[in-house]
């Protein structure tokens, strides 16, 4: 399953969570996995393309960070598999 993961930073610092991710890397668990990441430019919120074999696995990487971040998970699919499923008229 992909997950599109908004990620709030508190108080809207991202220093604490680079200084982090310097020590620990990203702090995935088994079977999660990283796509590809996009911060807004005022440097608030990054938006991360996830994906994992059910979101239960997403709940132990967001404990790790919870003290930092505020985070929205959202399921998604593809633009292509969406269509895919649609009946068009």
């Amino acid at each position: 399953m992909l997950f599109m993961v908004i990620e709030r930073f508190k108080q809207q610092d991202a220093r604490p969570i680079g200084q982090r991710f310097s020590r620990n890397g990203r702090m995935l668990p088994e079977d999660v996995s990283y796509h590809a990441s996009w911060v807004d430019s005022e440097g608030a919120r990054c938006f991360q393309l996830m994906e994992a074999p059910h979101p239960e696995l997403l709940k132990v990487w967001v404990a790790r960070w919870s003290d930092l971040i505020d985070f929205e998970i959202v399921p998604v699919i593809t633009s292509g598999e969406f269509w895919s499923k649609q009946q068009l008229e």
